[in-house]
């Protein structure tokens, strides 16, 4: 039987450098590297083929359709490899759609070296590997979602300050830079850099685009709780 040390891992990262970094710093602590590779396409192949005790892939978007492919390959193919997922602060689906692919943990990018060291000796001896504090991080969002997946009005308003809020509020009322000032009590070319600053971070071209957005993304509503959205549904 191994010892608790010297894992026999490959290191699977987006960033070539990362992954690399990763290898020699787990090879300096007594573990067997087999591979270090960024993720092409061959990813499953290379893991699949040296089987290794643990496989620890890097993900930049752990969300993202597809994101786990390479870890339902492995695991449909070499049942026996535990894979531990490096990535950044996940959203719930992201530790979900790691677990459901397969996974047997999920460690932080940010997280020091030991801790990634206790996360491939719990995987190797078939123990879920993730830190107590992500999965109640994770569950506590499930339970009280701040924001829908699907909800792009609410983090399109949080981009806004209370004042833009109001401008874009005026904008989709079809109000032009004049009205928006007079009603604001502002200054015309204050209340036009305000118009500016909210097509900016709205990222769209014009006041038009931007009351456009506004309704379809149900960013007005949230701006005035109780308030109908003066564009009748059609």
């Amino acid at each position: 039987m191994g010892s608790s040390r010297g894992v026999r891992v490959v290191v699977v990262d987006d960033h070539r450098l990362l992954a690399e970094a990763l290898a020699s710093a787990l090879k300096l602590r007594g573990h067997r590297v087999l591979a270090a590779a960024a993720p092409a396409a061959g990813a499953a192949e290379l893991v699949i083929s040296r089987a290794p005790e643990v496989c620890l892939l890097g993900t930049a978007n752990p969300a993202e359709p597809g994101a786990f492919e390479p870890v339902v390959r492995i695991k449909r193919e070499r049942p026996q490899i535990a894979v531990v997922v490096l990535g950044p602060v996940p959203s719930p689906r992201g530790i979900a759609a790691a677990f459901a692919a397969g996974a047997s943990g999920y460690v932080r990018q940010d997280e020091r070296i030991e801790g990634v060291e206790r996360a491939l000796a719990k995987a190797r001896s078939g123990e879920a590997a993730i830190a107590p504090q992500l999965l109640q991080g994770a569950f506590a969002e499930l339970l009280n979602p701040a924001v829908q997946p699907d909800d792009e009005g609410s983090r399109l308003l949080r981009l806004l300050t209370p004042r833009e809020v109001e401008v874009l509020v005026r904008v989709a009322e079809g109000e032009d830079t004049r009205l928006i000032a007079a009603g604001m009590s502002i200054a015309p070319s204050t209340a036009r850099t305000h118009v500016q600053r909210v097509l900016m971070k709205l990222g769209v071209g014009s006041r038009l685009e931007a009351a456009a957005l506004a309704a379809r993304t149900g960013l007005l509503d949230r701006a005035l709780p109780g308030a109908s959205s003066t564009a009748a549904q059609g």
